[in-house]
């Protein structure tokens, strides 16, 4: 009886058993091979100079690294994945007046727009837009934060990129 139950127990987890496992999102159509990402355009007169091609390098490295296309540079390498926009506001604004100053915040917010243009397997176009923040004390020094900040922000801009083109198919 123990022979029984342990040879249909190695049965049972052996047929659920997964056949391959893959990281690659399952919702992205076969027909997607390649894409193009072009360097964003810096809109806001406050951002940092680096800042839009920056963005981008992040944009290109997030679809490479978890969708697992290929990156191509030009038009002419047949992208079935084009993916332009802009940085159009880098704005630093108050979150509240308090009689306490050390417990004020202020809020870095940055707003960029995208249109990603898709070849196959239907022609379409998505319009993006992306508002994104990050809180910091008053008494803080931007300069010295900045790129903590802009981490943060950037990693959940290059999130909804991701998630605005897997989310169609």
């Amino acid at each position: 009886m123990k022979k029984f139950l342990l040879l249909t127990t190695a049965l049972l987890f052996t047929a659920c058993w997964p056949t391959s496992l893959s990281f690659r999102d399952g919702s992205v159509p076969p027909e997607w091979k390649r894409f193009m990402v072009t360097t964003l355009e810096n809109k806001a007169a406050n951002a940092p100079i680096s800042y839009s091609s920056e963005l981008s390098e992040l944009i290109k490295d997030g679809i490479q690294n978890r969708v697992g296309l290929t990156l191509v540079s030009e038009e002419s390498d047949d992208p079935q994945i084009t993916i332009t926009g802009s940085v159009n506001s880098y704005d630093i604004t108050p979150l509240s007046l308090q009689e306490n100053a050390a417990e004020v915040k202020n809020r870095l917010t940055i707003r960029s727009s995208f249109q990603i243009f898709i070849s196959a397997p239907e022609e379409d176009v998505m319009e993006l837009s992306s508002s994104r923040f990050a809180d910091f004390d008053a008494s803080q020094d931007v300069g010295a934060i900045q790129q903590q900040l802009l981490e943060e922000i950037n990693e959940q801009i290059v999130q909804d990129v991701l998630n605005k083109l897997l989310s169609n198919w």
